[in-house]
């Protein structure tokens, strides 16, 4: 539970700007990290930083004034001139409650580490031997948890980001053909991610919609700016961009990350029975980190 009751303001103000920790921390010039304990509750802005705070709220909504901060949320809302919608009780989709309470939870303490434009690296299912990139972007979510967008050569899926422990759980729908997505990535202790790997589970686009599970690598490529519209263009401006990787262009590390021989003979040998990511040998790491 928060400690400060500004918490949650500033956690809905910042949803209603569309204002992410990091936009917040450049603009008022202090550390991300700082905007990030403010959010979740653990300390309060200093007098200095609450004053430039309402000064940068009150450049974008007309008439605010610190004394806004001491509104209940609903009174906030009618301040920043927008309808507050309540969280409803069944946010997980039927899910678990125990398990949404925690993601939401780890989602306000981490999400911040995820937010931003990602490159993914995965095997081609459709052609062996050559990957394909995806334009990734993660984003807070209006439910509270993270919202994802991935698109390659047209084809988009979106979907929700859970976080438990140290690990991304992600559900994600594609329209063009109509199937479901999903991914469990290998998260980072740090204070942003540089790298995220983990298993991707989808229906490749051949005529039998054959239920295909790769590994799948995801590389930091850049921050997202706060504002919806410009970074919805860039990730469509991206996903124009070709899919395929050009032969070669793979780094060998991360090909040997991707291509794994798996199954009793591989066990023999010392090797896997199953396709996993075990910890131990995950290429998720914080940003700047260089990769093997």
């Amino acid at each position: 539970m928060s400690s400060s009751p500004l918490a949650p303001k500033l956690d809905f103000v910042l949803k209603v700007l569309s204002m992410s920790r990091g936009r917040l921390a450049s603009e008022l010039g202090v550390d991300k990290s700082a905007v990030g304990r403010w959010v979740t509750g653990v300390t309060a802005p200093s007098a200095h930083n609450l004053d430039q705070l309402t000064a940068l709220v009150g450049s974008r909504v007309e008439g605010f004034t610190s004394l806004d901060w001491d509104k209940d949320l609903d009174g906030l809302a009618g301040a920043l001139g927008v309808g507050r919608r309540e969280a409803k009780a069944d946010t997980g989709d039927g899910l678990p409650p125990p398990l949404v309470e925690q993601s939401l939870l780890t989602t306000r303490l981490r999400g911040s580490a995820y937010e931003g434009i990602f490159r993914s690296t995965r095997p081609y299912a459709q052609h062996p031997g050559l990957f394909v990139h995806d334009a990734v972007m993660i984003r807070p979510g209006e439910d509270g948890h993270l919202q994802f967008e991935m698109i390659a050569a047209g084809v988009l899926v979106a979907g929700r980001v859970m976080l438990l422990q140290n690990q991304l759980f992600c559900i994600g729908g594609e329209l063009t053909s109509g199937a479901f997505v999903f991914a469990i990535l290998n998260g980072v202790s740090t204070v942003q991610a540089g790298v995220l790997d983990g298993l991707l589970l989808f229906c490749s686009l051949d005529p039998g919609r054959t239920p295909t599970a790769t590994a799948a690598v995801y590389e930091r490529i850049g921050d997202l700016t706060g504002r919806r519209a410009e970074d919805d263009a860039r990730l469509a401006a991206l996903g124009d961009d070709p899919a395929v990787a050009p032969e070669g262009s793979v780094p060998r590390a991360i090909r040997d990350h991707l291509l794994r021989e798996i199954g009793p003979g591989q066990v023999a040998a010392g090797g896997d029975l199953l396709l996993q990511a075990p910890l131990i040998r995950s290429l998720a790491r914080g940003l700047g980190a260089p990769l093997p």
